[in-house]
């Protein structure tokens, strides 16, 4: 399984427990190249828009758990607060992970178009259940690269909501964050030496590497990042012809709203809504600080930034 990058954010965190709160929708499937895509429809009103969430970096469901420290479900709270405006949702288990482990013999061996795929086939599936003309595309984190690479396609595509996502290059942003974590002090030139090396196209030897480098990126998982290392969120930004909503939190360890301010500039006409306070896993810390935004992240009885629901709402409302 896919590690996760958020972990160069979070070394020295505990893993937090997976819970999906299945009642919290329909289950539905799409086809994949080998089995089926799982995901969860929560629909209260057929005239309502859909709004597909494509989920962030590695290991993390559909409800937005991650065992590298997210709990709580985020993405199902995004999704539940989106339903009390009447907006409709599904949000998805990524190929080879989780209930869609079966769509493909590896999780491990995939792309950015692979997943780019994924969201095609999701929003036809989901237009031939619900009857719907056109589905809102929103991507978190690494999903926001995702929603864009599928977007280029515009067809039934009612518009992009990005909601954390990288504004540069990956190994800018992955250069930003192992510096800017105290706890990465001791692994600081072997992870740069890492990143530079994937950055050029070559697999690294992590081998000799201290630990938990050998486990945070192994081989199997080093193409994959390869592939995302030649992406230009903000280029890809530019080419959209719908409509696009960019959100950042200024509390996030992670991303920041120059991130933010990157893809919105890029497309004319986006709009941009930096959420005061919210932090990477889209909830709000209690103060300024690494400390208070790491700490939302496994804390489950915080809620999502209603901020952000009444933004992502009244988004996609008022372009029905």
């Amino acid at each position: 399984m896919r590690r996760m990058l958020l972990a160069l954010a979070l070394l020295g965190t505990p893993p937090a427990a997976l819970a999906r709160d299945a009642g919290a929708g329909t289950e539905i499937t799409a086809p994949g190249p080998q089995g089926n895509l799982a995901g969860t429809l929560l629909d209260p009103d057929p005239r309502a828009p859909l709004v597909l969430i494509v989920p962030g970096s590695g290991p993390t469901d559909r409800d937005g758990n991650n065992r590298f420290g997210v709990a709580g479900g985020p993405y199902r709270q995004l999704a539940e607060g989106l339903a009390r405006h009447g907006v409709a949702t599904l949000r998805i288990d990524k190929r080879g992970m989780f209930d869609s482990r079966s769509a493909v013999a590896d999780g491990n061996r995939v792309t950015i178009a692979d997943y780019a795929a994924d969201v095609r086939t999701w929003i036809d599936a989901a237009r031939k259940r619900t009857g719907r003309a056109c589905v809102w595309l929103l991507g978190h984190s690494e999903g926001g690269l995702v929603v864009l690479a599928g977007a280029q396609q515009p067809a039934g595509v009612c518009g992009v909501v990005l909601v954390s996502a990288a504004g540069r290059p990956l190994a800018v942003i992955m250069r930003e964050q192992v510096r800017a974590n105290p706890a990465n002090a001791p692994l600081l030139d072997p992870l740069l030496s890492l990143i530079a090396t994937l950055e050029s196209g070559k697999h690294a030897d992590t081998a000799s590497m201290p630990a938990p480098l050998p486990l945070l990126f192994p081989d199997s998982v080093q193409d994959f990042m390869i592939d995302q290392f030649r992406y230009d969120p903000p280029r890809l930004a530019a080419s959209l012809t719908v409509p696009l909503l960019v959100t950042q939190g200024d509390r996030d360890v992670q991303i920041n709203p120059g991130d933010a301010r990157a893809l919105a500039g890029a497309r004319p006409g986006a709009t941009l809504v930096v959420v005061p306070g919210m932090t990477h896993v889209l909830r709000i810390a209690a103060a300024d600080g690494r400390q208070a935004s790491i700490a939302t992240y496994s804390d489950a009885s915080l809620p999502v930034a209603p901020a952000l629901v009444d933004a992502i709402a009244g988004f996609v409302t008022a372009r029905r």
